[in-house]
C-alpha cells in the first residue's frame, strides 16, 4: 500500500473515530442527570499503536517460512485496518451524590475538542488531495 492510499485511510478512519467520540460525549451529556449513569469514552489509538509496534517488529525481526496453513507463524503483524474503536465505560469513580459521573466542564471540553480536531483532520486531506493534484499538473 502506497503511503498515499495509507495516509488517506487513516485520516478517514480516525474521522471516523473522532465522530463517534462526538456521540459518545453527546451521551454523555445527554444523560447528565441520570443516577447511576457512567460516562464512556472512545478508545482506539492506543490499539492502533499496537499494530504500529507490529508492523516494526516483523519488519526487523526473523522471518520463519510456513509451507502449511496450519504452521505456527511468529511475528505476523497486526493489520491497522483490523482495529476499531472501542467504547468504554468508566465504572470507577463518582462525581455526584446520586452515582452518575459525568462532568458537564469536562465534556463540554470534550465537544469543542472534537470539533477542533475534526477540522484539522479535514484540512489534512485535503492538503493530501492538492498534493496530487500539484503533482499531477506537474
Amino acid at each position: 500500500m502506497n503511503s498515499f492510499t495509507r495516509s488517506i485511510d487513516l485520516l478517514q478512519r480516525e474521522m471516523n473515530v473522532t465522530n463517534l467520540r462526538y456521540q459518545v460525549t453527546a451521551n454523555n451529556l445527554t444523560n447528565i442527570e441520570v443516577p447511576n449513569y457512567k460516562r464512556q469514552i472512545v478508545n482506539f489509538e492506543s490499539e492502533l499503536k499496537r499494530a504500529f509496534d507490529s508492523e516494526e517488529i516483523a519488519k526487523n525481526s526473523f522471518h520463519l517460512t510456513t509451507t502449511d496453513p496450519r504452521h505456527i507463524q511468529i511475528n505476523v503483524p497486526y493489520d491497522y485496518r483490523k482495529v476499531e474503536p472501542r467504547r468504554v465505560t468508566d465504572w470507577v469513580s463518582t462525581v455526584k451524590n446520586n452515582g452518575n459521573n459525568v462532568d458537564a466542564e469536562t465534556e463540554a471540553n470534550n465537544i469543542v475538542q472534537l470539533q477542533m480536531q475534526y477540522r484539522l483532520l479535514t484540512q489534512l486531506t485535503n492538503f493530501e488531495f492538492e498534493q496530487v493534484n500539484t503533482a499531477m499538473k506537474k
